[in-house]
């Protein structure tokens, strides 16, 4: 269940990079502008377009942005439900961690209805990666250069999940979900979107390939058996307190830099 969370840290991470760039548009945006210089803001560094944006840009940027904060909202909920019951944490978040928690439960009787869950927690599992497709679509490759910022150590991670992104084409679909150190699952995302696949292509592929993997992680579960299931009672007794120290994790970063600025 380790690989998974890792994976899913990693998503956050890149939606809150996203959220970070989001912000700065808007703050340039609401400024107002009566210079050339300043009409131009768009030409900036840091900026994923290369053109002057319109509506579906900013409705893009928006929708990223978005990305982030439901991504911080999501890690305490997670927390909390994995300890109510995983068959729910499974299907309202698509977690892998569910899905495995899901897959002991099951081995011992006590998640009957397993699959509708696994069917429901892929379409919550894709909900919103057509955000990505999207980025592509208007932006080609320029969500990649965001994410990847200044910093030469992002740019060789990006980079090689780029590199093989490429190499696999749409199969990179099905193989985004693989749980390594690597932010492969959005490059290839943005890179569908920017090759020209049609969305509905698109969102049945990442449909599929959430389903296998979920399913992946439930057999393993299922294999494990009794050992998850006792760690899940354990688990259950200390979940409030998981996440409250989530909550608290999230929140304690944004007060410091306040009381840091004042």
């Amino acid at each position: 269940m380790s690989t998974a969370a890792a994976g899913e840290k990693d998503s956050f991470a890149v939606a809150a990079t996203s959220l970070a760039v989001a912000e700065d548009e808007l703050a340039r945006s609401s400024t107002g502008t009566e210079s050339s210089a300043e009409e131009e803001w768009w030409k900036a560094e840091g900026m994923p377009w290369n053109h002057k944006p319109g509506r579906s840009d900013y409705w893009c940027m928006g929708w990223i942005g978005f990305l982030g904060i439901f991504s911080l909202a999501m890690l305490p909920l997670r927390g909390w439900l994995l300890g109510l019951d995983p068959p729910i944490l499974m299907g309202l978040t698509g977690s892998r961690t569910g899905a495995a928690a899901t897959g002991a439960l099951a081995s011992v009787g006590q998640a009957p209805y397993w699959l509708w869950w696994l069917l429901l927690g892929s379409i919550m599992s894709i909900k919103l990666d057509w955000v990505y497709w999207w980025a592509g679509k208007l932006w080609g490759r320029g969500m990649i250069e965001v994410w990847a910022g200044r910093s030469e150590r992002a740019h060789r991670r990006y980079d090689q999940a780029e590199k093989w992104a490429r190499k696999l084409g749409w199969l990179g679909v099905l193989v985004a979900y693989v749980p390594i150190p690597l932010p492969i699952m959005p490059v290839v995302f943005v890179l569908t979107g920017a090759s020209g696949m049609k969305v509905r292509w698109f969102i049945a592929l990442d449909f599929v390939a959430a389903t296998i993997w979920s399913l992946g992680y439930l057999g393993l579960g299922w294999g494990v058996g009794d050992p998850i299931v006792d760690a899940l009672k354990y688990y259950a007794k200390i979940a409030n307190w998981v996440a409250i120290a989530l909550i608290i994790v999230i929140l304690a970063p944004i007060f410091v830099k306040k009381k840091q600025k004042a």
